[in-house]
């Protein structure tokens, strides 16, 4: 499918897949393009990054969590001053979070070994935790359908300093098990369900980090595909990344002026700016239990709602860097500052802020990498394609439930009832109209109550109309129970599958071969959403 047959799909996004040259000023390159591939490799190994230092962290995150040996190999090739990393991210949702986070990963795993297929060169899938970020509502549940594909949701209460502090810094307690125990209850049962559960409580366990666990159950079944995945509230890695800090510091709000320059660009040319900073804002936040922003404040900064003079805010980053953390506008730089990133995949909504980011990766004198769009799916057990073919439902329209179930319904009415009601409100139109228009020759206020009457007549034979709909509903069940099991697996509650099913629930109803399906067969086109019959 073509994503601009979405309606949620916002005008860059659709360009950019479609008309590239309209954004071309926002980005390091078209990745349509093969030789933006090869510029955009060129970029990523000429400049210089502190290669052993990060292969040295990633692998200690590596060991500690007891990643494959797929995983291992692959962040050692990094070691390789020609090696290349496709990376991406996302913070650590319950039990692996959404499907669109696996296709993400699934994403980066088939480009790098595209890259190293036809450029030749090392390339390594690496996966983002954003293990620092506090937003706890947005990691804290996990969304399954249950055996009557009704969603059903699994979610952790918040624990102390939920909200406040980073994931990273949570610890599981016994709540974990019983959302574990909620999982296993709703999710439908299958030869593939004890095995699932079994690593789940391998990794999420009471007294394992948040972040730590959603690491662990990424290595589990990805790792051995050589997807690298690395926890970015490691403190190890602050010092490797200080001097960005420090410039921040002594330059506070410049990153933030240049992303809001460049969002009102893209607005003078008709896009959205989807990242809008405040004009005293600097692009980090502290870390001292809690995380707070950091703003200019006077000659110096608040912390929160504490004043700091600037000269100290700068000493502690010197003295200090693992308390500071980048945000939104700084982050992806941080990344491909650790990592030789030739391109980073990003989902619809990325896309969009990563377009205000071209002069801030200027300004830290980091190469901005290519923005790959992120796979876009929805899976379906064959009975809901066979429905979606035979009717020939376009997907989009399933979002509108009661709307497109009554077109359906209407086109299993005989035709001859369609055309007789049909002849009946043209007759009806047609004699009334004669009517009025020789009324006012006998008397002329009678014209108003023909008007009426004719209003009454279309509205008897509307409801009438109406009545026989809902005597098809109640005769054809078959076609009303086909319409709303496929709906619940397309757009569940009415919201895109991709954004609110967590792919644990896909797991277990396929089984592992569900990921090397998905690798050997998810096309990347750009500008596509992909019906996956399985």
């Amino acid at each position: 499918m073509d994503i601009r047959r979405f309606p949620w799909i916002r005008r860059l996004a659709a360009d950019y897949a479609y008309d590239f040259d309209r954004l071309a000023p926002f980005f390091a390159g078209n990745p349509a393009d093969r030789g933006a591939w090869t510029a955009a490799i060129a970029r990523a190994q000429a400049c210089p990054r502190p290669r052993p230092e990060v292969a040295a962290l990633v692998s200690a995150q590596q060991r500690r969590r007891g990643a494959p040996p797929q995983a291992l190999a692959a962040t050692l090739r990094l070691l390789d001053p020609r090696s290349v990393a496709i990376v991406t991210g996302q913070q650590a949702g319950l039990f692996g979070g959404p499907l669109f986070t696996l296709l993400k990963a699934l994403t980066a795993v088939k480009i790098a070994g595209q890259v190293s297929h036809e450029h030749g060169v090392p390339a390594v899938a690496v996966f983002w935790i954003e293990g620092e970020d506090h937003d706890w509502d947005e990691i804290s549940s996990c969304s399954v359908l249950d055996a009557d594909l009704a969603r059903r949701t699994v979610a952790i209460p918040p624990p102390p300093g939920a909200g406040s502090v980073p994931v990273a810094a949570i610890l599981l307690d016994t709540s974990i098990t019983a959302a574990l125990d909620q999982l296993g209850a709703v999710l439908p049962a299958t030869e593939f369900t004890p095995a699932l559960l079994d690593q789940l409580r391998a990794a999420y366990h009471p007294g394992a980090g948040m972040a730590d666990a959603f690491g662990r159950w990424l290595e589990m079944v990805l790792g051995r595909l050589g997807l690298v995945v690395y926890d970015a509230s490691d403190p190890a890695a602050k010092p490797l990344v200080q001097p960005m800090f420090l410039r921040e510091l002594e330059q506070p709000g410049h990153a933030s002026r240049l992303a809001a320059v460049a969002g009102q660009e893209l607005a003078a040319r008709g896009y959205h700016a989807q990242v809008t900073p405040q004009e005293d804002s600097v692009a980090l936040f502290h870390l001292d239990g809690l995380r707070q922003p950091i703003r200019r404040h006077g000659d110096g900064f608040a912390v929160g709602g504490s004043p700091r003079s600037r000269e100290a805010l700068i000493d502690e980053a010197r003295r200090h860097p693992a308390g500071f953390s980048p945000n939104v506008i700084l982050r992806p730089v941080v990344q491909d500052t650790l990592f030789p990133t030739v391109s980073c995949v990003a989902g619809p909504n990325e896309l969009a802020y990563l377009a205000q980011l071209a002069r801030v990766y200027a300004h830290f004198g980091v190469p901005m990498p290519l923005m790959s769009p992120r796979a876009s799916a929805t899976l379906l057990d064959s009975a809901a394609a066979r429905f979606l073919a035979h009717h020939d439902a376009p997907l989009e329209s399933l979002q509108d439930d009661e709307a497109r179930l009554n077109h359906l319904l209407e086109q299993q009415l005989p035709a001859s009832v369609e055309q007789a009601f049909g002849d009946a409100r043209r007759v009806v139109d047609e004699r009334m109209h004669a009517l009025m228009e020789h009324v006012p020759a006998i008397d002329p206020t009678l014209e108003g109550a023909a008007r009426s009457a004719l209003g009454r007549m279309q509205h008897d034979l509307e409801s009438l109309h109406g009545k026989i709909i809902q005597a098809a509903k109640r005769r054809d069940e078959t076609l009303r129970r086909q319409f709303h099991r496929t709906r619940a697996q397309a757009f569940p509650d009415g919201h895109l599958q991709e954004r609110m099913i967590g792919w644990v629930y896909f797991l277990n109803r396929y089984g592992p071969a569900l990921v090397e399906r998905l690798i050997e067969e998810l096309p990347l086109d750009l500008g596509r959403h992909w019906v996956i019959t399985i």
